[in-house]
Formats: C-alpha cells, structure tokens, sequence
C-alpha cells in the first residue's frame, strides 16, 4: 500500500488508505483490489506481466509499482541500460534518498514479473463516455484481438466451404462420366481431410466466440451497474423503481444482438467475400441475378424500417408501463395486501397487458409483411437460379454441365444468406436501437460526482457550520431553505425540530452531500461541504434513517456492511453500544442468525437498533439519525432513546424528529420553520421563548395537562365536504 499511495502520490493523488477494501484474513491486497482501488480513486491502472527486457524499455519517469513474492511491494523509479540494472526505492524511506541499483539476478530473486502500471487518466475514460452505439463499437473493438483470431477461422471455413461444391461438381462431370476410380479415391481423401480441419476449425472459432461472448456480457453488465450506482439519490426520487428496472434489462437484448446476429453476420460475410469471386467465375450471370435478388431483399426490409421504428418504440413504451405496474406492486405487495388492492391491481395489469399485446400484435404484423415480400425472393436465389441456368446452357446450344450447375446452386445459397441475413440485421437493429435508448436514458444521466478522485479528505472533529445556506430544489417555485446560519462545536448534540415542510430534511441531505446546488457555506470543521471528496464525506458519517432496509443475510452481515475488513469483535462492540446485544443473544443463531428479505423475523425497534450498530461500527465523528424512531412503538423508542447519551458520547449528533420527548437531553434543538430558523436553545429555553416549539411541545403532550386545564383547547374534528 506504501509503495501504491507513494506512486499516486507523484500523479497528484492523495489516496485514504481507509477505502482498500480486503478480507482481514489477507495478509496484504492483491493485484485486483489495488488496481479498483486506484481506478476508484480516479487513477488509470493496470496489473501486468513484464519481464526483464521489457523493464530496460520503460522510458516514463514515473514510478512503476513492482509487486514482490512476499507480498511486499517496491518503487521502479529509472533505468540503467548501459549497467543492465533498474533503479528500485523502498517506499518506506524518505523521497530524498538515492534508489538502489538492483540487476537481473537480485530481483528475480524476489520478484517473478508483476507490475502495477499507473498514470494520470487521459480523456474520456471508457466507463464515463456516453452510451450510445459508438460506445458499443469501442467495446466491441477492445476484442479485436479475439474477433481476429475468429475471422482467420471463419475464412478458412469458407475455403474448404468451396469444396464440397467443387467436388460434387467433379464427381458429376468426370467421376460419374468417365467411371475413373482413381479420381474418386482422390477426391474421397480430400473429403477425409476437409472434415478433419473444418471440424478443428469449427471447435476453435466456436470456443472464441464463446469467450468473446463471455468477456463482453460481463463487460456490460459491469459498466451499466456502476453507472446505475453513481446516479444521484435525487434520479432514483424522480423515476419509478419499475421503469429503472425495465430500461436497464433492455443490455440483456443488446447483448445477445451483440454476441448472437451481429457476430454471425460478420461472420458470414467472410463467406461473403470468399464464395462471390468463384461464383463469377462459373457462371458470371448466374451470379449477377443472385446479387440483383438480393438487392431487392435489402430494399423491401429498408422500406419498412422506418415503419418498424415506430411500432418498435410504441411496443417498448407499453413494455415499460407494463413492467412499473408489477415492480411496484411487489415492492408495495404489504400495502396492496393490507388494504385489499388487489381488484384493483389487477384491473390496471390487465389493461397495461392488453396494451401491449395489442401493440405487440401490431408491431408483429407489420414485421410480417417484409418476411412475406422477403420469402419468394430467397427461393428463387435458392431453387430457381438453377432453372435460369439449365435453360441458358439449352438457349446456347452447348453440352449441359450438370455439374456446374449443382455446384453453383449450392455455393448460391451459401452466398445468399449473408445478403439476407444483412438486410435482416438492419431490422433487428431498431429493436437494440431501441433497447439502446432505453438504456442511455438511465446510465447517460450525470453522475453525482464527475470524479471519485476530486475533494479533500480532512480528518473530521465534528463541528458544523451553515453560514446564509439557501436550496432550492428544482422545479419548485418556493425556497426550501432562505439564508438559515447556526453553528455547533465538536462532540455536540443537535436536533432539529420544525412542522413538515419547515426545511429539517433539506438540513440532512445537504449534510450528506445528496444535494450541493446550494448558495452559501455549509462547512464541517471550517471545510465547506462542496470541497470534500463526496466518498470520503459519508464515509466518516453515520447515519439511521427512519426505514432503515437491512440486507438479506446474516446479522453479523448487516452490521459490518460495506466493512469487510472488520471482524465479529467489532460487530459485538457495535451492537452493546447500539443495545442490540440483548436481543441478537436470544436469536437462534446469534450473530449468525439469517435476516429475510424485508427483514420479516425481526421487529421494527430491533432493525432500527441493527441499523445504529451499523452507523457507529466505523466510530464516526458525525452521528446523523434522521426521523430514526418515529416509526417506533414507545418501548422500542425508549430503549433506543435510552443508549442515544451513551452513543453520543466523543462525537457530533444530529437528530431529526418530530417528537420533541426525544430532544429534551440534546444541548441544543434547532427550530425550522418554512425554510428559516426561529431560534436555537436547549429544551428549557426553548420552552420559555420561542412559541413555534412551545405549541409543538404542548400539542403533543396535550395528555400530561389537566383536563380542566384544556377545556379551551380545540379538539380534533373531522373534516367535512359539501353534500
């Protein structure tokens, strides 16, 4: 990690070592793990192999990272080629200090080869350019080497795909004419031989497409999902989960065009190109009218493009109205449960599907007339071209080769089908265009940060300050936070407090980096918020929201997510603090217990104090709960509000609820109203000056006051429509 940092370092990139993330049972990170932890940072990087002459002609000034057996690691930093020996500095000394001259037979010794090449990233990167079908191409082109390899196959495929015509055409006219064995015999081991290498042949480009097939499916699927990972909180708040969902699985239909009809395509055009010249030279207008049907096949499919692209992008729409109706309802499946939704679930999947059988039905018949146009056209290429020729050799009065004409029907349509198949890719391919623009509406929206790389990385105390903070979110025509300023030293206890509306939950997500279009300063420890690499900020925060979602796994899992390096050590610390011990002790499995999706076998103040041991496992300086007990029952608020001072103790906490019998031991409440702070106090003052927090505070303790006490008081009414 030394020697890493060190070399980033040179780049102008200081890295948080706190973000490598390995197992604690390695001893050291490998390859791999370092090279996503610089990529991750912002870096280009690349584990490779290179030998000792391979090291002589590096010529870059910047260090090279040589990864040794041991697992230690060391700084290549220059070349000596007149001395045979590179020049290697221990990360570990100070950057003044003169390398060491090491040759060939030292650092074999310790080293066998590996490298970790770095630099400065150069332009776009690949996993940041727009996807589109340039982007595609480039992806595609990145196997170049393979589909090389693959197209040396496929033309020697097509020239023993000549054979077996030749040969049938050599039987006919001088086997079977002449009654010659010898030639028979001759011909038979050539046959013998074409099936030995064409079944070689065809094992090999078969494997190579396969992995072609594989490195380019995962190759999509990775970059789409960290897309889908850097949107904005703000993206997943705006569109519906089931709409995200559908646009993202049209890369599965990208992907088989990909893999599937366009690499045959390209495929068969090598036969293409290999068959057409023999085809002239047996019979030069036989092939003319081969071609001339197969331009007529091209322009009947190009003639309803247009056409399909419509009734292509109508299908994909009700697809994707379709597909939000039935993610939601699973995602909902509780509330459409509990509230007997059902009928009417159903009156809407019903409508939705017959949309889009509907359009489907449509699309499909449209689709069907070229298929119909397109069906003559090939049978005459296939079977009636032989016809023209039987009847040109009688027309010219010559002896009729029966021979070249199986021959030339055969290689026909061997050359057909790539002109066909061509011309049907073109109607295959507004599908994935289409597919192709359902997922570039997702992935292609700006990312929450441009570079994971930018921000500094300050080691927090906890004291935050808003100096004039004013945000707007977009669209709204109202301010949702207007000038507000307050400021807290470290290791203080802050809630927030304000009807709906008032601006509390503005505070969290700017305080989390979710939204930073705000005017003014927000600022931890003097460093404004915009100026912090985004990463490094929830890092060091803790944070419990209101309907926290534990993933599916054990309890131990949930607690050290997104901390692989911690152990169950920490994981048991955590939970005393959060007084979630008791409770997890008494689960069948402990620590191992299984958590089910929708966390059902737990309740909802144990996934609540799960959570808070979640928050403080990393011990954060910055405590943020947001509404973190609201949805509690008043037993499992009291024992969560009872370890509140315990958890508070050496760091910030910044509380956000409704009810105020939770903030009476915070040092000071925050009161938010319509975007503007009234006041901030602790409890007590608070009560005596500030009448926003003194009516909220009587409105909900309403039953500690006598009732004689609230006869003027109004009491809740039902609101009433006109008959």
């Amino acid at each position: 990690m030394l020697a890493v940092t060190a070399a980033a370092r040179y780049h102008g990139f200081d890295l948080d070592r706190t973000s490598l993330r390995f197992p604690p049972d390695m001893r050291s990170p490998n390859s791999p793990m370092l090279v996503k932890w610089l990529r991750e940072s912002g870096l280009w990087a690349r584990a490779d192999r290179l030998s000792w002459r391979n090291l002589m002609k590096l010529g870059s000034p910047a260090p090279v990272v040589l990864l040794f057996k041991d697992g230690g690691a060391g700084l290549l930093v220059g070349v000596n080629s007149q001395m045979n020996v590179v020049l290697l500095r221990d990360p570990r000394t100070p950057l003044g200090d003169t390398p060491v001259p090491v040759d060939e037979l030292r650092l074999s010794q310790v080293w066998d080869g590996e490298v970790l090449l770095i630099r400065q990233q150069r332009g776009v990167a690949e996993e940041d350019a727009p996807f589109n079908t340039g982007w595609l191409f480039n992806v595609v082109m990145r196997e170049r080497k393979i589909l090389r390899d693959i197209s040396l196959a496929s033309i020697a495929l097509s020239l023993l795909a000549v054979l077996p015509p030749l040969m049938v055409m050599t039987v006919v006219d001088r086997v079977v004419a002449h009654h010659s064995y010898s030639t028979l015999f001759m011909i038979s081991a050539m046959v013998g031989v074409a099936i030995i290498y064409e079944t070689l042949l065809g094992w090999a480009r078969r494997e190579l497409i396969q992995v072609v097939s594989a490195r380019l499916d995962a190759k999509l699927n990775l970059i789409v999902f960290n897309r889908l990972l850097g949107l904005s909180l703000d993206y997943f708040e705006r569109n519906q989960a089931g709409q995200i969902t559908h646009r993202l699985f049209q890369i599965y239909r990208v992907r088989d065009f990909i893999t599937g009809k366009l690499l045959q395509t390209f495929l068969d055009g090598f036969t293409l190109i290999v068959l057409m010249p023999i085809l002239f030279f047996l019979d030069a207008t036989l092939a003319w009218i081969v071609m001339g049907a197969s331009v007529s096949i091209t322009l009947v499919i190009f003639i309803f493009l247009n056409p399909m692209r419509i009734a292509i992008g109508k299908v994909v729409q009700a697809e994707t109205e379709k597909s939000v109706v039935l993610v939601e309802t699973v995602h909902g499946i509780r509330t459409v449960k509990s509230l007997a939704l059902e009928p009417q679930q159903k009156d809407m999947w019903d409508e939705k599907v017959a949309n889009s059988v509907s359009l489907r039905l449509a699309a499909g018949r449209l689709s069907n007339w070229p298929n119909s146009l397109v069906t003559p056209i090939e049978g005459f290429i296939q079977r009636g071209v032989i016809m023209i020729g039987a009847y040109l050799a009688l027309e010219s009065g010559d002896n009729v080769a029966v021979g070249g004409l199986v021959a030339f029907m055969m290689l026909g349509g061997r050359v057909a089908q790539p002109l066909i198949g061509l011309a049907r890719l073109m109607e295959d391919l507004e599908e994935v265009r289409a597919a192709i623009g359902q997922i570039a509406t997702v992935v292609n929206n700006p990312p929450e940060v441009v570079s994971t790389s930018a921000g500094l990385r300050p080691k927090f105390a906890g004291g935050i300050t808003f100096d004039k903070v004013s945000f707007t979110y977009p669209g709204a025509k109202t301010v949702a936070l207007n000038k507000i300023s307050f400021s807290i030293p470290p290791g203080t206890m802050l809630g927030i407090v304000g009807r709906s509306g008032s601006g509390k939950s503005t505070i969290m997500r700017l305080l989390q980096g979710i939204s930073r279009e705000y005017e003014g300063y927000c600022k931890i420890d003097g460093v404004d918020l915009r100026e912090i690499n985004l990463a490094h900020l929830r890092r060091s925060y803790g944070v419990v929201l209101q309907d926290n979602f534990l993933f599916r796994g054990t309890v131990r899992d949930n607690i050290t997510a997104g901390r692989p390096g911690l152990v169950l050590e920490d994981a048991v610390r955590a939970a005393r603090l959060a007084g979630a011990e008791e409770f997890i002790e008494r689960m069948p499995q402990g620590y191992e217990t299984f958590i089910e999706e929708g966390s059902t076998n737990i309740s909802g103040g144990q996934r609540q104090r799960l959570a808070i041991a979640r928050a403080v496992i990393c011990d954060p300086r910055i405590l943020i709960l947001d509404e973190a007990t609201s949805a509690l029952d008043p037993e499992s608020e009291a024992l969560v509000n009872a370890n509140l001072q315990r958890i508070a103790t050496g760091r910030t906490m910044v509380i956000v609820s409704h009810r105020l019998s939770s903030l009476t031991d915070c040092d000071q409440i925050l009161v938010m109203d319509r975007g503007q702070v009234l006041d901030m106090a602790p409890h007590e003052t608070l009560l005596e000056r500030c009448d926003v927090y003194r009516t909220l505070w009587q409105q909900q303790n309403r039953h500690t006051t006598p009732r004689s006490a609230r006869q003027g008081l109004a009491g809740p009414a039902l609101a009433q429509g006109d008959d």
